[in-house]
């Protein structure tokens, strides 16, 4: 049966095309082999070479290709063939991928560009005859047709290129704030409506060619700009498009079907062919699999993953075939979470509100010297105030300034993502450079628990295996690093059952009902509460699971420090941040991680409102914080530092209040981002004195007249495009440091 022939059928097709009003349709596919430039080519060819295909649209950062054609000529399984022929086979995104917001943004960036740049070299070649007949004969009919041309060629320029800038000041002023595209924009309209005035009247100097020439190369800078920004945030459409719309689900029969992925439900067993992407998150019940994560964590081995481990949706399958059981589905898997983070990401990347205060302080300083230098001149020769005056307004323009920190915070994230960080606030870069305390949960964090012994307390007769099994199956429910540890030790002999009426309660434990018992799982004094039994001195430093009639079995649970904790401890410290460990665990074990990992300053027997007030007592001697950690227990001290960091590994309610995301579970991250983000103070600081050294030479010349508008409008856009350029050196050491590094083997680890 043809690999692709399933898309024959119209509702599943119906979930990736989408009808255009000319009658053709339209799908977006992810192609993961888009690295090769040469395979790109011959890809797009052999798509126009289809009948009725009519456009091919190729987004290498995110590995997308758009195609428009006529159905009715070449069918959906045919197209998909011949992307495998072309060694670039294509998973079919759901249609809602094809309005792609930052497509529509570039080409509309594209095109105002490119009008401008047609106006402007048009304009141009008439102001060269205008410029001749400045020291040539040229009769004055001449002059004035050229001059009427030249009019009549920067309308669509103003009217449609320069538009941004016009909505952007309308925006600024209903906003009540003075904005970077206010003092461009009266730049262009008086320099315009001048121009049109003399023409009218045959007489006075004309600037098309000078606002022509200020757009287009503004235009040029930001369009740059843009080009870097989406580049930055293809990562987040990569997770996105990572699972498969198609899956083998195994009937109860045991005959595999064809179905679409979001058709899955939880508890479906499916089938993964060898080179297959997981339609979902779910359990392995294979013996074993190797897996590629690299799109969703960063790494780039493969990793080895055993039966009853948790896989992610979107991971292809090196090893196989294999067999797993369906957890999460859709929007809840790992991959839909993560993708939902990469939007929260891309909104992040605007100014923040202390940048919108200097801008606007800027702004203001450029308006009144603008219009100090028109009244200057008005008294010593009113011929000349409006060159002049302009001449300031445009060389004087803040946009360089303005673009310093999004242009470096944009390439900032990018890097940062390709090290396997996530940032879901920009912000949180500026403040990073500064933290001088850093707090770290214990527990999944700085270590990884393993279970050790299991002890059956007297007077019960359950079997230790058993006994594992009834804490599993509670564990299961939770993401907790500890109820984690339990369960896939749990799972190493059989799937553990299934719990109902689960409760949480932070810091604490576990409660539900399994198998007719109700059951608590967690700490000693939690699980015992029901009961009124003494606590067992054998559970002071372990997991207790109890039912009503007192305890049932004590779990002691190792912990290992992750490979790298000590490694970025280190660099933390030598970069002169106080490293701190507040932890809801025993002070034993606590304890012994410190000693560990060199850490004295401790806090053992930590609830949320401890750690909260520690922290808040660490900012009111003045600190920056920053606070790391994974569970739903750390998400008041994650909201509250200054900068928060949380493992990929962690609840869903620690990512949202995380301004970090560390990917590939790995706390060298941290590490990258500090360097980052101290990257990005240095290269905003340098650029900021670039803008600021330019304006202070060039403007004291504007406003005596010597520097005509369209030298200063040239002069503007090159400062902008250094500020662009300048902020591309972002990441560089960064990415040079982590090449000549080797990081050591990532544990097998579990992520949520």
């Amino acid at each position: 049966m043809n690999a692709h022939a399933a898309w024959a059928d119209p509702q599943l097709a119906a979930q990736v095309l989408r009808r255009r009003r000319d009658g053709c349709s339209e799908i977006a596919v992810r192609v993961a082999s888009l690295d090769d430039a040469h395979r790109v080519l011959w890809l797009e060819q052999r798509l126009h070479a289809l009948p009725g295909v009519q456009r091919v649209a190729i987004d290498r950062p995110a590995r997308r290709v758009r195609v428009v054609w006529d159905a009715r000529r070449t069918s959906l399984p045919l197209l998909l063939d011949h992307f495998a022929a072309a060694h670039c086979p294509a998973q079919p995104l759901q249609h809602a991928g094809i309005d792609d917001a930052r497509s529509g943004e570039m080409h509309d960036a594209l095109k105002r560009l490119l009008v401008a740049g047609m106006c402007t070299m048009q304009v141009m070649a008439y102001a060269l005859v205008i410029y001749i007949g400045a020291v040539d004969f040229v009769d004055f009919s001449t002059r004035n047709l050229f001059r009427w041309l030249g009019l009549i060629t920067t309308v669509p320029l103003v009217l449609y290129s320069a538009q941004p800038f016009f909505s952007g000041a309308r925006r600024e002023l209903h906003e009540r704030r003075l904005g970077i595209h206010l003092p461009v924009a009266l730049a262009v309209a008086l320099v315009f409506l001048a121009s049109s005035f003399n023409t009218l009247r045959g007489s006075g100097e004309i600037y098309f060619d000078s606002v022509s020439m200020f757009v287009f190369l503004l235009l040029g800078a930001r369009y740059l700009e843009l080009r870097s920004r989406h580049h930055s945030s293809a990562l987040g459409d990569a997770v996105i498009d990572a699972a498969p719309l198609l899956a083998q689900r195994r009937r109860a029969d045991g005959v595999l079907e064809t179905v679409a992925a979001i058709a899955l439900q939880s508890g479906d067993r499916v089938h993964i062919a060898e080179g297959g992407t997981l339609p979902a998150d779910g359990v392995l019940e294979s013996p074993s699999a190797q897996l590629d994560e690299a799109l969703l964590s960063g790494e780039s081995r493969p990793q080895l993953r055993q039966r009853g481990e948790r896989l992610l949706a979107g991971s292809v399958l090196l090893s196989g075939p294999v067999e797993m059981q369906v957890e999460h589905t859709g929007a809840t898997t790992a991959a839909a979470r993560l993708g939902a983070l990469a939007d929260r990401a891309r909104q992040a990347r605007v100014l923040d509100r202390g940048s919108d205060r200097e801008i606007s302080r800027f702004v203001g300083r450029v308006l009144l010297l603008t219009v100090a230098t028109a009244l200057g001149w008005l008294l010593i020769d009113p011929a000349r105030a409006f060159e002049a005056a302009v001449a300031v307004l445009v060389v004087a323009c803040p946009c360089a300034f303005a673009l310093t920190r999004p242009a470096t915070l944009t390439r900032a994230l990018g890097a940062l993502a390709s090290r396997g960080v996530l940032v879901t606030d920009a912000a949180a870069l500026i403040t990073l450079a500064r933290v001088d305390l850093a707090l770290f949960d214990k527990t999944g964090t700085l270590s990884i628990p393993r279970l050790g012994a299991t002890t059956i307390a007297p007077r019960r007769h359950d079997e230790p295996a058993a006994a594992l099994q009834l804490a599993a199956a509670l564990a299961h429910e939770s993401s907790h690093p500890l109820a984690r540890a339990l369960a896939e030790a749990a799972r190493q002999q059989a799937l553990p059952a299934r719990a109902h009426c689960v409760q949480v309660s932070a810091g604490a434990g576990l409660s539900g009902e399994v198998d007719g018992r109700r059951l608590r799982l967690g700490r000693a004094d939690f699980a015992l509460a029901p009961s009124g039994q003494r606590l067992p001195a054998s559970a002071a430093d372990a997991l207790l699971l109890a039912d009503d009639d007192g305890a049932i079995a004590t779990f002691q649970l190792d912990d290992q420090p992750r490979t790298d904790a000590r490694r970025m401890l280190d660099g933390l410290r030598g970069d002169g941040v106080r490293v701190m460990i507040l932890s809801g665990d025993s002070a034993g074990r606590v304890a012994t991680l410190a000693a560990r990992l060199g850490i004295d300053d401790w806090h053992a027997r930590q609830s949320p409102a401890d750690k909260l007030e520690a922290l808040q007592a660490a900012r009111r001697d003045g600190h920056r914080t920053l606070a790391v950690g994974d569970g739903s227990n750390d998400a008041p001290l994650l909201a509250a530092a200054d900068v928060s960091a949380a493992m990929a590994s962690g609840t869903d309610l620690a990512h949202a209040h995380a301004d970090l995301l560390l990917l590939d579970g790995r706390l060298d991250g941290l590490t990258h981002a500090r360097r980052i983000a101290r990257q990005v103070q240095q290269v905003t600081r340098q650029s900021r004195r670039w803008a600021l050294v330019y304006n202070l030479c060039a403007v004291p010349f504007a406003a005596f007249g010597l520097v005509p508008p369209w030298l200063a409008g040239i002069g503007m856009s090159l400062s902008s495009l250094m500020v662009v350029l300048n902020a591309l050196r972002v990441g560089r050491d960064a990415a040079a440091t982590a090449g000549e590094s080797h990081p050591e083997p990532r544990p097998r680890e579990q992520h949520a």
